[in-house]
């Protein structure tokens, strides 16, 4: 069983940053490769960006492509999400997802673990 703990999270104003973390309990190097959701109050929860385990494949959703960054550090298992030019839209509570594959993934239930999730809160 992995588990996984973000952290990160907080309230900024519209155009601020922050940067989200994510830590996988597992051994360091297991292939997983990893994702970010986020849920927003009356939605359903989304994609936001994915990475594979070697970190050479990344994946965007539309709204945060070119403002998020994902990036990993497999010695430390972990996974981070840059976002920048941040926007009132953009409140959601953030999860990190794991799966064992090499291959990221933009489906929810392609993933074996998620973390409880970290509050962003974006002011206008």
């Amino acid at each position: 069983q992995v588990q996984l703990v973000e952290s990160g999270g907080g309230a900024v104003q519209a155009g601020g940053s922050l940067r989200l973390s994510c830590a996988a309990s597992d051994r360091p190097f297991t292939v997983l490769a990893m994702g970010w959701f986020r849920h927003a109050p009356g939605k359903e929860r989304e994609f936001v960006a994915s990475i594979s385990w070697r970190g050479g494949n990344t994946k965007y959703a539309d709204s945060v492509q070119g403002r998020f960054t994902i990036s990993r550090d497999k010695a430390k298992n972990a996974v981070y999400l840059q976002m920048n030019s941040l926007k009132p839209e953009d409140t959601a509570v953030y999860y990190c997802a794991a799966r064992r594959s090499g291959n990221g993934s933009d489906r929810e239930e392609d993933y074996d673990y998620w973390g409880q999730g970290t509050q962003v809160t974006v002011s206008s």
